[in-house]
């Protein structure tokens, strides 16, 4: 007998993703997407443009007040982004 070797279909995906370089939109993807959920819907009403550029999250936001608030809860919000997508795909948060 021979031995094969079985992978779940999640690892042989999750294989074919990074090697075609497609594993890190994939997961920028998924974190501008939580952005209600983490933040809530409430400020999420207020949110316009949310988009990922060199590992920076950037907010648009209609409200400057809100804009304050949140650049004081800047690093928990980017670490519960970063664990919703479960790696750590952003470094920073920029709101303007």
């Amino acid at each position: 007998m021979f031995k094969r070797q079985v992978q779940s279909i999640s690892d042989l995906l999750q294989q074919v993703l990074r090697n075609e370089g497609l594993e890190m939109p994939l997961q920028q993807k998924r974190l501008v997407d939580s952005w209600e959920t983490v933040a809530g819907p409430v400020i999420a009403k207020y949110t316009k443009n949310k988009f990922i550029k060199n590992q920076t999250l950037f907010i648009q936001l209609v409200n400057p007040a809100l804009r304050q608030d949140l650049s004081m809860q800047k690093t928990d919000l980017m670490n519960r982004l970063n664990a919703v997508v479960g790696a750590k795909v952003i470094y920073d948060i920029k709101f303007y």
